[in-house]
């Protein structure tokens, strides 16, 4: 038998404007770098320069603070620069966000203590809306983190609910689920696999229900292999067996304002691809 040929995922050029005509005027970005050190040198800085984000986001950064590269801390484009490592162990988790504009406030955590020393969790706010951008715990091999995921993601989702009673939020980053069979390839022999048991998936359903909206799923409801993360092994990305697990989630409040949500599949440099959001603020 012949194998199948992969469905491979093409990115339809940019929508820069609303639905009702108003043109983007916010543009973020997001990657799941996989350790920041090793992506510098492999130039994902130069995608980010070509990309010009007004925000970046990373997750799985991997540093502390004090090793972080030059290349990096000195980047000009950017002179805000945020940084959350893991308080215990080196070389663990961590996310960071860059500005072009400082935003009026930026915390760290979710104001939960088992949570917040693994470097998670970063919130800006700007005079319009939220940008948290999370790394979210993987339930693990064996799923021996399940239950410490399924208490993440219903105080995580207090969280964002409390921000979302004071302004609009946008949240991107790794969320470590594949919400629909559509979004990874071999939903039938996964069903126990970390990021897409019944609980994750409820987890995020719940979020969904709780008033956010996936902005992916909103304007390509049926995109099949659309796909963020692909396992070194079995050459799983030239043959996109992958799976959907970055996001940019929305406040409904926001969804007038959405312009596009990017996956950036093409993209080399990690395990996971980049994902671009447009917006109109």
């Amino acid at each position: 038998k012949e194998p199948e040929a992969p469905v491979l995922y093409e990115d339809s050029p940019d929508k820069l404007s609303t639905p009702d005509g108003r043109a983007a005027n916010l543009k973020i970005s997001s990657w799941n770098v996989d350790g920041l050190r090793a992506w510098v040198k492999k130039n994902g800085l130069d995608w980010v320069r070509e990309e010009d984000p007004d925000i970046i986001c990373l997750q799985e950064t991997k540093c502390s603070e004090k090793a972080l590269p030059a290349d990096i801390t000195d980047m000009p484009e950017y002179p805000h620069k945020y940084w959350a490592a893991s308080d215990e162990k080196e070389g663990y988790s961590g996310v960071a966000m860059l500005c072009k504009t400082k935003p009026i406030s930026v915390t760290f955590g979710i104001g939960k203590e088992e949570h917040d020393k693994e470097g998670r969790v970063i919130t800006a706010e700007f005079p319009s809306y939220f940008l948290v951008t999370a790394y979210v715990p993987n339930a693990g091999r064996g799923l021996v983190r399940l239950d410490y995921r399924k208490g993440w993601d219903v105080d995580f989702r207090a969280y964002l609910t409390e921000l979302d009673q004071r302004k609009p939020l946008i949240l991107c980053g790794d969320l470590n689920v594949a919400h629909q069979e559509l979004d990874l390839k071999n939903p039938k022999t996964n069903r126990k696999s970390p990021g897409f048991t019944p609980e994750e998936r409820q987890g995020f359903s719940a979020l969904l229900a709780a008033g956010f909206v996936d902005s992916f799923r909103h304007l390509y409801p049926e995109r099949p292999g659309a796909f963020t993360f692909w396992t070194y092994m079995m050459n799983s990305r030239s043959k996109n067996v992958g799976w959907r697990l970055d996001y940019y989630v929305l406040s409904q409040a926001l969804l007038q304002n959405l312009c596009d949500s990017k996956i950036r599949s093409k993209v080399m440099g990690s395990d996971h691809c980049p994902i671009t959001l447009h917006m109109t603020l």
